[in-house]
């Protein structure tokens, strides 16, 4: 016993100055920006509540508004400017922008909401679609190629499905793809004669040198099927739902 005590007085002390602190450091600034970027995401997160339901006129913008805050289908509802509903699931709540589908407003109305988007609503006519799909494309090319959409997910609401002329979600995903690469390469032009200082210079969607597809870009893009008329919107419900 006497020899371990012995021991233990002669080992030598350790001074604080011949401590390692490094890892202790690297440990500590680590965790620190862990949390700083979890605060941030959360923040910017909780900075997005909004539900955007956007398209050109008489795609069922409003009539889907209706039936998601109301419960109800209007007979006549052309908007001019947005309507703004707050829509339930549960305990949970989000709240609904109808931005007007006239050209003259769409824009203007779009930009007012867009930095608050969590998610976008695209709502295509299913029965006009082919007939107006130039118009169809631009406007969704440039809700897609706006920065402030890029942390948005975006849904293309094939609506009208009701009506035995309606395009699948299916076909109309072929259509928008291909107008759109003919939209990308005219905005590309453009962009080049802008020049590169441009700061509000859109983003150019897809891979260069490669056709247009949906899979290619940022925003994660889905296509669902739905009647504002008959109310089937259990694929729409479930997509805001899962993001409230």
């Amino acid at each position: 016993m006497d020899k371990l005590n012995e021991k233990s007085r002669e080992r030598t002390p350790v001074k604080l100055g011949e401590v390692n602190f490094t890892p202790i450091l690297i440990a500590l600034l680590v965790g620190f920006i862990i949390v700083a970027i979890f605060v941030i995401l959360r923040r910017r997160s909780a900075g997005r509540r909004d539900f955007l339901l956007t398209g050109l006129s008489e795609a069922g913008k409003s009539a889907v508004f209706m039936q998601l805050v109301h419960g109800k289908f209007p007979e006549t509802f052309t908007s001019i400017k947005e309507n703004i509903g707050e829509y339930r699931s549960g305990q949970q709540t989000g709240r609904l922008v109808d931005i007007p589908g006239h050209y003259r407003v769409r824009d203007k109305c779009f930009e007012l909401y867009k930095r608050n988007a969590k998610g976008i609503v695209f709502v295509v006519d299913s029965v006009s679609v082919q007939k107006d799909i130039r118009d169809v494309a631009d406007s969704l090319y440039t809700i897609l190629s706006d920065s402030a959409t890029q942390p948005c997910s975006v849904l293309i609401l094939c609506n009208k499905q009701d009506q035995t002329t309606a395009k699948s979600s299916q076909v109309i995903k072929t259509l928008l793809e291909k107008e759109l690469h003919t939209v990308r390469d005219t905005r590309s032009r453009k962009l080049q004669s802008v020049g590169d200082d441009d700061v509000n210079k859109p983003i150019l969607l897809g891979k260069p040198g490669r056709d247009f597809e949906f899979a290619h870009i940022a925003q994660n893009v889905q296509f669902f099927e739905s009647s504002a008329k008959d109310n089937q919107l259990k694929q729409l419900t479930q997509w805001i739902d899962r993001m409230l």
